[in-house]
């Protein structure tokens, strides 16, 4: 077989349309992601969307030096990324086309997994795992990982209706001739969250699709950037307001398709996702932000009916009630710590007429989940009131009934638990045995767990700058135990200089994360203690040019 082919495929099937705006930085690394895909990339085509910065030098050069590189540069800036899509569609040449950010990459044998598992099982669409990895700390998560996890082949979307929670347009190979006989394209100019709207189009005109377990795009998720992506820029309610816009317009394509079932797994994936993700965020914002998003996410929510509720997680459906139970924002500490992954419900727990209630005030919002689930999916609060500056080092933990359930289980004994977030790896388990408290506010357990520095580092390399969350195994008399993160309370949320025989000195920050759980930021040596610093002060930088 000659070098022209590969896997008995001509070469040469796919263009891949790469956008760019003001990212001189960062396009030519994801151009020559593109290209090291090898012969099945016909042509990587690059859309400028009239940039101020070098992007337009950069592209030059790489252009004269790869045949395969075409530029196409907007004269005039469409405000979003549905535009310059649009025109790379229209450019485009190839039998099939995939998509890519400027300041993202393709893995290697991308293209060739997404490719032959179109052709082998003829299908218009195939999608594989999207790796989200935040920068520079190289955390990675896999984006809708359960859809990911085998080859599988439907022969129409409605199928799977949890396809519709995968919104990205990038982690796809798409048959160009499909997407043009049925008219799937992005919305144009300034439209924020244009990926669920063209996800919506793709879903309706019903194509086969294949799944794969190949993890075939990098997204790169970064935080301290001079200018953030329009995902992570959720400091304006204009955000919000936009995302609001693109979800309303993926439900109306998909009801108009004649796709009711898929309209209502659009819903549901609002209600668990969209929305507890932005509840969690709402303790950053200013009072006026509140108001505001409070009012129109009210307003949306009207347009939702019990069944779309009752689908849902409780926790979502629980945040849904209160936000169109009353006109203005209330309890937004209980909402933020419910909208947290995973759920807690913070006291008070009320009943009304022997029913678990979100509040006395409100007996019509029904805790409809309390009663019947087991406790290891219950949304229980744990506290802890980290005391790191202190000789020894300690947290104290409370650990709160809820309409009780816990009581009834009788609660013994608590393993802590540091959980490295690059990886997930366990770097320290400390157990103790509980405290039965009983009082006017209700029943808790208490417990002081010793922690140290050098417990955080223990078999750990050294001079790492590394982020720990704070987990809880709750472990019960009648055997049934549940493992949640703790909430972060009290006033040790401070830095404190540690001495360390090893490292000289260590700096630990306890933090709340927006969800409000607890966090630890260690950095081992005063090399890494610097590099803390100095990302926290580019981090403010960065709001304050945002805020300008």
């Amino acid at each position: 077989m000659g070098a022209a082919h590969h896997h008995g495929r001509p070469p040469g099937q796919v263009g891949i349309i790469v956008i760019g705006y003001n990212d001189a930085r960062h396009i030519a690394q994801a151009v020559m992601s593109a290209l090291r895909q090898g012969p099945a990339v016909a042509e990587v085509l690059v859309i400028d969307d009239a940039s101020t910065d070098d992007t337009a030098a950069v592209l030059e050069e790489i252009a004269r030096r790869q045949p395969r590189v075409r530029v196409v540069r907007r004269a005039v800036n469409s405000g979003g990324c549905g535009t310059p899509r649009n025109d790379g569609l229209r450019a485009a040449a190839d039998p099939y086309v995939m998509f890519l950010d400027s300041d993202d990459e393709l893995p290697p044998g991308a293209v060739d997994a997404l490719l032959t598992a179109a052709i082998r099982h003829r299908a218009p669409v195939a999608a594989g795992a999207c790796l989200r990895r935040e920068l520079p700390d190289r955390r990675d998560t896999l984006w809708q990982n359960d859809l990911y996890r085998r080859t599988a082949v439907l022969e129409d979307p409605a199928e799977l209706s949890r396809l519709v929670r995968d919104t990205l347009c990038v982690n796809k190979l798409y048959s160009r001739a499909f997407l043009s006989q049925n008219d799937v394209t992005f919305p144009d100019g300034a439209f924020h969250y244009e990926d669920f709207v063209f996800t919506a189009r793709l879903l309706a005109a019903s194509p086969r699709v294949v799944l794969i377990p190949d993890t075939v795009y990098l997204w790169h998720v970064r935080r301290d950037a001079a200018h953030l992506s329009i995902s992570l820029a959720r400091s304006n309610v204009d955000n919000w307001l936009g995302r609001l816009q693109a979800h309303r317009g993926a439900v109306e394509v998909l009801e108009q398709a004649g796709q009711e079932h898929m309209a209502h797994a659009a819903r549901v994936k609002f209600l668990d996702h969209d929305l507890r993700m932005y509840v969690r965020e709402l303790g950053t914002h200013d009072d006026n932000h509140r108001a505001q998003w409070w009012k129109h996410t009210r307003e949306y929510l009207f347009s939702f009916d019990e069944s779309h509720l009752r689908a849902a997680g409780a926790p979502a459906r629980w945040l849904a009630r209160v936000v169109t139970g009353t006109d203005r924002p209330r309890d937004l500490t209980r909402l933020i710590a419910l909208a947290d992954h995973p759920a807690r419900l913070l006291p008070p727990y009320a009943r009304v007429d022997g029913r678990a209630v979100w509040a006395a005030e409100s007996p019509e919002i029904v805790l409809d989940w309390i009663e019947s689930e087991p406790l290891n999916r219950l949304p229980v609060s744990i506290d802890a009131e980290p005391h790191i500056h202190t000789r020894p080092g300690h947290l104290h933990i409370t650990v709160h009934e809820l309409y009780g359930r816990l009581a009834a289980a009788g609660p013994t004994s608590l393993d802590i638990e540091l959980r490295r977030r690059s990886d997930g790896r366990v770097g320290l388990i400390r157990s103790t045995l509980l405290n039965a408290r009983h009082g006017p506010a209700g029943s808790s357990w208490t417990a002081e767990i010793l922690l140290s520095g050098r417990d955080m580092l223990a078999g750990h390399r050294a001079y790492a700058l590394d982020v720990w969350d704070v987990w809880a195994r709750l472990r019960c008399a009648d055997g049934s135990s549940l493992y949640t993160s703790v909430r972060a309370t009290g006033s040790g949320l401070r830095r404190s200089v540690v001495p360390d025989l090893r490292h000289g000195v260590m700096l630990i920050q306890p933090y709340a994360t927006a969800g409000g759980s607890l966090a630890l930021r260690v950095a081992p040596g005063p090399g890494s203690a610097a590099v803390l610093v100095t990302r926290r002060l580019r981090r403010l930088m960065n709001m304050g040019q945002q805020l300008r």
